[in-house]
């Protein structure tokens, strides 16, 4: 988020760093190894394991005022556990972006309390770093966790898996990876620039009776594809809960 934050035109000298072993920071961030004590933060970003948030939100606590926003991409910690650590926030928002935040291509999930001002702040904030969605409620960030979140390493298997097919049937490994990877790419950028849904999208590159569509009719066979993406978020989602319930019983 940081390399999003800077890339996308903020200053270096707007960000505090502070980790008690990250050894160098983007030149013109400041890298702290605790919080110092001072005048709050207007915004504090979370970003520790969330089995920690016992004896990581301690510290933290001093950073926070009235005025402060409180950013938190901590998986499965829900709004009302963040409020009781921090009930002088004057937000709270749940963030939930992936890696490709650093190249501005992140969706993101929100979640929050807070008045209109401190969206307004949010959504500035994440702006530069990919396509925002505020959603109508808090359970919904385990499917946004699973989908967003984890969604990258689900397309990276399916890279793998499409370039270990054609491997299978007899393209040269190197060459099916990087023939997989530059197909996934460009069709990514198609279907985001495209007017058109991806399931129409598809329908469009297959011909009647053609390649496409024979490929096309066995994933589609019995809605098995549709079925292995449900049961992969499910189970991503349902992990979100169970750290959700975890988080409480800690708190």
């Amino acid at each position: 988020m940081l390399t999003g934050w800077l890339a996308g035109g903020h200053e270096a000298g707007e960000f505090t760093v502070v980790d008690p072993f990250l050894k160098q920071a983007p030149a013109g961030v400041t890298l702290l190894r605790e919080i110092p004590p001072g005048p709050p933060f207007d915004v504090v970003l979370l970003g520790f394991k969330p089995q920690q948030i016992a004896e990581a939100a301690a510290p933290v606590v001093g950073a926070i005022g009235p005025q402060t926003v409180v950013l938190s991409i901590l998986a499965g910690v829900e709004l009302a556990t963040l409020r009781a650590r921090f009930p002088q926030a004057g937000a709270i928002v749940r963030v939930m972006p992936n890696l490709a935040a650093a190249l501005g291509k992140s969706p993101i999930g929100l979640f929050g309390d807070g008045d209109t001002g401190a969206r307004a702040v949010v959504d500035c904030l994440m702006a530069p770093l990919g396509t925002a969605e505020w959603l109508a409620g808090e359970d919904l960030m385990d499917v946004v966790t699973a989908l967003a979140g984890s969604g990258p390493a689900f397309v990276y298997r399916l890279i793998d898996a499409l370039a270990a097919g054609a491997a299978a049937l007899g393209l040269p490994r190197d060459q099916a990876d990087r023939l997989a990877l530059g197909m996934v790419e460009g069709a990514g950028a198609l279907a985001a620039a495209s007017p058109f849904a991806p399931g129409e999208l598809a329908d469009k590159v297959a011909s009647p009776g053609g390649t496409t569509r024979a490929g096309l009719d066995v994933l589609d066979a019995d809605g098995r594809l549709a079925a292995l993406m449900a049961d992969t978020l499910r189970a991503a989602r349902d992990r979100g809960a169970e750290m959700a319930a975890e988080a409480r019983a800690r708190s």
